[in-house]
This record gives structure tokens, C-alpha cells and sequence, in this order.
């Protein structure tokens, strides 16, 4: 079962859903001319859009999180009963977005927030206390099931109607539900924390990149600090790859239009792809993906099956049209490098090579220090290509290399792309926040659309299997979740800055820079803070830039050659000789310790 589908069958679901009607009750009340549109249960909450005569205000929140308080305790049951489509307008006949609804749900094309379905709808509507609502559910017995010391209305933000700009803005009520008071509060923290940690915040306080108006929205300029994480990260990769057996190739970052349509881009994927440029009076693509490249290269000569597997890996940068709206730091960009790998095996390899490319992957994620993973394997869906057997036989393969990998794991069945199935990695950051990072993707259409072949051991031609593997995804992204999984205080191996040297007065800084020169040829990255500021200002700021080593220097330290050693944990490890600390120093980068 996915996850999603066991939130939905949950406790804490039904308390969300029950608190949006609760929630929509007391806006009401308040405002008895208001209209409502949909309120559904989300992850970590709930929201309500209603049409009001006036914006919302803080102290609005305020009275209406009091009045759900007082409903809740008036402990009225949730009744459910089925109503024809006449019966529905009836009742919400001075509520035009259920009128809209209810016609959705009369076509059996819509549910009752207006999601598209295949399925006949039953008309539903919940009654409790004085509300009643267009709903099929599932709710709590009663309001008094609701825990009203574990509710929070968090905020306002606009949204269209159906999403569509050209329909009325709705004021959108955010909340949060959850089973006890202490559950709310360690969400409540997560949320402060979570803005703490903010990578957009920390990007700019660690000088680590920026965006720019002049060079165009969701474009990253990476700085110096930014830019060294990125390339020991880089580093790392590229050494892991080529002792796991990949060889590196790199490509361009436009190609002809012929090459897309071949690919099947310009058909499935042109919205997402810049305007065509026009060179000796033929049109070329921004990519908006590496894959054509790297099947034109593996095109490029006679492949006999000894020549299987072939492991294709590029950092490629991309540039997919992303609209403004949806833009958000490093998470969300225009242009950004995908670390990507293409596997081209025989049929019988394919087992061995889902066993590899899922342990690299997860071997990679835990070198940066991710632990809990999940895993979610999509199968095929009703529209498909390739041959059924193609299909069963990958899926086994990938459900078998999970089950041998011991990684928890769900499958979305029907829910793989219509050109083969995957895997999705997952993992969970120190919040406890699930991203999606890694995806081992199946591929039966390209092989088809570029007649790619391989010589058998028979000495006929036959397709290649292809799987795709993008295993950070985008490496600004990654890196935006670095910086938030560490609060920027990065381990040791990848602190652009791994230990800040700091004189005690101008008269240290020459033993200051000696110290410094030793680390460096140790492979250290040191620097001098040789400003003639005090001591604590200079330790302040280089615990602010999360260094994670501080070594100061005065004359007792000059005279014995020694240097006093403290952590950014603000832990002090002391007096020792550059010698002690140099050893320690690289022992923590080689364990990849957090410091």
C-alpha cells in the first residue's frame, strides 16, 4: 500500500478532515455571507478556501481557532447521508462553488474537491452541529474526537479557484491537527526549525550562492563557499563512479529538433522546453534531458553483447521551463546539472545490474550521511509500451533486488511511467522531512524509437534493456537539502572551510599562517582570520560560518608550538601540537564525521 493511500485510512486523517469541517463551521459563523469552496486533509494538516467580504487577519485566526475549540467541545456526532443531485442543490443553493461541485459529481467526472475520476460519484454530504458540507469522508464518530489542545490555525495565503488564474482568488485557511498536545508541539517546533535551516536563508548567510534579477529567475550563481561543497561532492562522485565501473562521457547542451522528436520529447514534453534557436536554418532544443545523447553515443559503434553492461555517467546540465509561480530556491530551478547514468545490459544481466545500481545508490546516499531510506516501486500502468514479459520480468527484478537490499518499501502499482517501471529512493533529512532523491528507471521506448541493438552470442541483433539512473537528481537540489538536513554546519569532508585559525593579536599571525601552511599540505582547507578584531568576535564569527574547527593562537601557543582546539559544538578539545590535531582533523574527514 502506498503511503499516501495508508494516511488516507489513518486516525490523524480523519481528525484533519473533521477539523477543516469544524474549521469552516466557525468562519461561517462569523462571516454568515461567506461562501465555501474545498477543504481537504493534507500532509501535516488541513485547509479550507472560502470567498469572504473582507481579507482575513491575524486576530481573525485568533477567534476562529477559539470558536473550533468551543464546537469541539460540543462533542456533536458527524452524520453521513447520501442526497440525489437535486437534493444537493437544494441544500447548497447560496453556495455557488459546491453548485459547481455538485454538476462534477452529477457527470461522475469529478469527487468532491474537483479532482478528475473515472468512478460514478455517490452525492455525500457530513452534518454536525449547524454545518453541513458536500463531503464523502471519512470522519472522526464526532467533533469531541478531536483533540482541541492539538489544533492550530497557521495561516492565510490566496489561491485561485480550481487553480485556474482566470477564476475568482479565494482566501485559503491553512491549519493543523494532530492526536496530542505534544505532537503539535514537536511539529510546531520542526516549523521553527525548519526555518532556521531554511537553504535560501543559510545560502545567503553562509555566502554559499544567489539568484539574480539581471541574470534571470530560477538560474543559480554559485559562490566560492557554495561552489567548493559542489566540488568536493563532485569529487567524490566522480571517484565512487569510476571504481564501480562507469565511464564518463559529456555532451552537448542543445541538440537538433529532429533528435527530440526521435526521442519523443517535442511529442510528450515540449511545455516544458525552451523555445527552439535557429542555427544554418535548423532548429535546435535546449535539452531538456541527457538521455538522447547518451543512446547516440552508445549508437556510435557495433555493440556486441561482450561489450554489455555499458554504465554512461554525466553531471549534464539541463533547462526545463519552470512557470514563476512555482520557483523556489535551489529546490525549484530553470537550469540545473542532473547526475545522471545510463545501464545498457542483455536481458540476462538485468538482475545483477537492478542488484548493482540499487547498492551504488544507496551507498552514495548514505556517504552523505542519509540513513533512513525508503523505497517505492512503481509498476506498469494501463497505458503502456514494450513487450508484457519486458515488463514482468523488470519488476521482478526490481522488487527482488529491494527484498535482497532489506530497505522498507511500498509499491504504487499502475504507477510507473508508460515506458517501464522504477524505483524511487526516499529519504528522510534530520527533520524527519521525505525527500525524493534517487530513481532507477526502466526504459522500453527508447530503445524501440532509436532501434538500438546489440550482437548476441547467436549473431543476430537484439535490443538492449536501458535503465535510467538519476541518482542526487539535480545537484542544486541536492545541495539545497544538504543545507538543510546540516543547518549549513556541514561534516568536515565537505565544509568549504574545515578550520579557522584564529590570533589572539596581531603579533600571533605570522605562527597563525605557519599552522595554516602545514594543514594545507595535509590536504586541510584553513584559512587566518588575521583582522585585528578580539578574540571572541573572531570566534563568534567563524561559529556563525559553522567552521568546524577553531584553533587559536597567543603567545603561550607560539612558544610551545601548540595550538588550542575547540569545535564549533563550542566544545573545547584543548591544548595540542599541529601534528595531534592534523591527525585528528583527517581522521574525521576520512569517516566522513559530522563534527
Amino acid at each position: 500500500m502506498a503511503e499516501n493511500e495508508k494516511y488516507e485510512e489513518s486516525k490523524l486523517y480523519r481528525v484533519r478532515h473533521s477539523a477543516a469541517h469544524v474549521m469552516a463551521q466557525a468562519v461561517l459563523e462569523k462571516f454568515p455571507k461567506g461562501k465555501v469552496a474545498i477543504g481537504p486533509p493534507i500532509e501535516d494538516g488541513f485547509y479550507y478556501d472560502f470567498d469572504l467580504p473582507r481579507p482575513l487577519t491575524p486576530e481573525d485566526l485568533e477567534e476562529i481557532e477559539a470558536r473550533m475549540r468551543e464546537i469541539i467541545k460540543n462533542d456533536s456526532p458527524f452524520v453521513r447521508e447520501e442526497v440525489s443531485a437535486d437534493q444537493a442543490r437544494e441544500i447548497f443553493a447560496d453556495q455557488p462553488y459546491k453548485l459547481e461541485l455538485i454538476d462534477g459529481l452529477e457527470k461522475g467526472g469529478e469527487d468532491e474537491h474537483g479532482n478528475p475520476t473515472d468512478e460514478a460519484q455517490i452525492i455525500t454530504i457530513y452534518k454536525d452541529d449547524q454545518f453541513v458540507d458536500l463531503c464523502r469522508g471519512p470522519h472522526v464518530e464526532s467533533t469531541g474526537k478531536i483533540n482541541p489542545k492539538a489544533i492550530k490555525l497557521m495561516n492565510v495565503a490566496g489561491a485561485y479557484w480550481r487553480g485556474d488564474e482566470k477564476k475568482p482568488m479565494l482566501q485559503r485557511i491553512y491549519g493543523t491537527a494532530w492526536l496530542t498536545p505534544q505532537d503539535l508541539k514537536q511539529y510546531l517546533w520542526r516549523l521553527e526549525e525548519a526555518k532556521k535551516r531554511d537553504h535560501r536563508k543559510l545560502g545567503r548567510e553562509l555566502d554559499l550562492f544567489s539568484i539574480s534579477d539581471e541574470v534571470g529567475a530560477g538560474l543559480i550563481l554559485w559562490h566560492p563557499k557554495g561552489a567548493m561543497v559542489r566540488h568536493i561532492a563532485e569529487r567524490f562522485w566522480e571517484d565512487e563512479h569510476l571504481a564501480h565501473g562507469y565511464d564518463f562521457v559529456y555532451t552537448p547542451h542543445i541538440g537538433k529538433a529532429q533528435l527530440w522528436e526521435t526521442s519523443g520529447h517535442l511529442g510528450f514534453y515540449a511545455e516544458n522546453m525552451y523555445s527552439p534557436i535557429e542555427i544554418d536554418n535548423q532548429k535546435y532544443y535546449l535539452k531538456p534531458m541527457n538521455c538522447p545523447f547518451h543512446i547516440e553515443i552508445y549508437k556510435s559503434d557495433i555493440r556486441s553483447y561482450r561489450d554489455l553492461p555499458l554504465r554512461y555517467a554525466e553531471k549534464g546540465t539541463v533547462y526545463r521551463y519552470e512557470r514563476s509561480g512555482v520557483m523556489h530556491g535551489l529546490m525549484r530551478v530553470r537550469g540545473f546539472t542532473q547526475d545522471d547514468a545510463h545501464h545498457f545490459c542483455a536481458p540476462s544481466q538485468m538482475p545483477a545490474e537492478i542488484d548493482f545500481v540499487l547498492s551504488f545508490s544507496l551507498h552514495i546516499l548514505r556517504s552523505f550521511g542519509f540513513q533512513e531510506i525508503k523505497a517505492y516501486l512503481s509498476t506498469r500502468p494501463e497505458k503502456s509500451v514494450g513487450d508484457p514479459k519486458q515488463w514482468e520480468d523488470a519488476e521482478e527484478a526490481l522488487e527482488a533486488a529491494l527484498k535482497r537490499s532489506g530497505l522498507p518499501y511500498d509499491v504504487d502499482e499502475g504507477g510507473g511511467a508508460f515506458y517501464g517501471p522504477k524505483i524511487d529512493l526516499k529519504i528522510k533529512d534530520a527533520l524527519g522531512r521525505e525527500w525524493q532523491l534517487s530513481t532507477i528507471q526502466f526504459d522500453f521506448n527508447e530503445p524501440e524509437r532509436f532501434d538500438m541493438t546489440y550482437i548476441d552470442e547467436d549473431g543476430q541483433p537484439h535490443r538492449p534493456y536501458m535503465i535510467h539512473r538519476a541518482l542526487m537528481g539535480s545537484i542544486e537540489r541536492f545541495f539545497g537539502i544538504l543545507i538543510e538536513h546540516y543547518g549549513g554546519a556541514f561534516p568536515v569532508w565537505l565544509s568549504p572551510v574545515q578550520v579557522k585559525i584564529i590570533p589572539i593579536a596581531d603579533r600571533h599571525n605570522d605562527f597563525a599562517f605557519e599552522v595554516a601552511d602545514e594543514l594545507k599540505k595535509a590536504g586541510l582547507r584553513a584559512e587566518v582570520d588575521d583582522r585585528s578584531d578580539r578574540m571572541n568576535a573572531k570566534i563568534r564569527d567563524a561559529e556563525k560560518a559553522k567552521v568546524p574547527y577553531m584553533l587559536i593562537v597567543g603567545d603561550r601557543e607560539m612558544e610551545e608550538k601548540q595550538i588550542d582546539v575547540r569545535r564549533r559544538s563550542r566544545e573545547r578539545l584543548g591544548a595540542m601540537d599541529v601534528a595531534a590535531f592534523k591527525a585528528l582533523a583527517l581522521e574525521d574527514v576520512a569517516n566522513k564525521v559530522e563534527g
